[in-house]
């Protein structure tokens, strides 16, 4: 499949920009796609599907659940699912989360069964947080800020690293081996929010603080600054999750996938502080 066009939705998110580079460096020909991306591909124009499927032996898919507004992920994911299968796509790999339970109302999960009744082959991968949420994501400015407040408790998370998920994506896209699989992916060590401050405090040689919070405060705190009362749910959802252990324990996905240890959380913080990313 190294010569096969791969459609990457979200290719200039988190994940989709990385797993376009490590098909590429791969040898692999690839069709990044997305609402500003050289395929327009938009979930709320299906006029884009058809075109952006068209010629795509595999596909990479990201749902948009964790955006403001509501929409049936579980029917949209497995209308293009089909529609992917229909059109030749012999290959799927899902971006869904680690999670348990709703997330402000959402089921995470909510895409896998559409991709699995598809007929085409399929991998699911369930990545836990990732590292890159503290320099290019959601906590980005509250570290700048030096002050992480969040309902985290003193829950511990085994965050992941984004080119770790994006590696392991290629493998699936590319080898055969992964069909009918759903990788859950950390990293090797659970951490609280208060060590992975103290991490970045050393790394950048300036103070951060993890605060913790009362959930509902949090989501007023939130709204307060204008964001949407549905995305602060969500996000404040998401960080419940670590605050009650819910995938706290480190799995060995990335390591048997990729026959390497997966990124350590101290290798992210050196990187990310030496970009400068968290100097103000």
């Amino acid at each position: 499949m190294t010569q096969s066009d791969i459609l990457v939705l979200g290719s200039t998110g988190k994940t989709g920009r990385r797993v376009v580079e490590a098909l590429r460096a791969r040898g692999a020909t690839v069709r990044p796609a997305g609402r500003s991306a050289e395929v327009r591909f938009d979930w709320n124009d299906d006029r884009t599907w058809e075109p952006a499927l068209t010629g795509v032996r595999a596909a990479y898919l990201v749902d948009r659940q964790d955006q403001p507004g509501a929409w049936d992920a579980a029917a949209e994911i497995a209308a293009l699912a089909k529609l992917a299968a229909d059109s030749g796509v012999r290959r799927l790999v899902l971006l869904q989360a680690r999670t348990t339970g709703l997330v402000g109302g959402k089921d995470l999960g909510a895409g896998e069964r559409g991709v699995r009744d598809s007929g085409a082959e399929w991998t699911v991968l369930r990545p836990n947080w990732f590292c890159q949420n503290f320099d290019e994501g959601v906590l980005l400015d509250s570290v700048r800020a030096g002050e992480l407040r969040l309902p985290a408790g003193d829950g511990r998370e085994p965050f992941v690293d984004v080119a770790d998920v994006a590696e392991v994506a290629a493998a699936a896209l590319l080898e055969d081996g992964h069909q009918g699989n759903v990788y859950d992916l950390s990293g090797a060590r659970a951490l609280t929010l208060a060590e992975a401050a103290e991490e970045i405090s050393r790394a950048s040689r300036r103070t951060v603080r993890y605060v913790p919070v009362a959930h509902d405060d949090y989501v007023a705190e939130l709204v307060s600054y204008d964001v949407p009362a549905d995305y602060a749910a969500f996000v404040a959802d998401l960080v419940g999750q670590i605050r009650d252990n819910l995938n706290s324990t480190p799995t060995d996905t990335v390591e048997r996938v990729l026959g390497r240890p997966p990124r350590d959380f101290t290798d992210f913080v050196r990187e990310a502080a030496a970009s400068g990313v968290w100097n103000t």
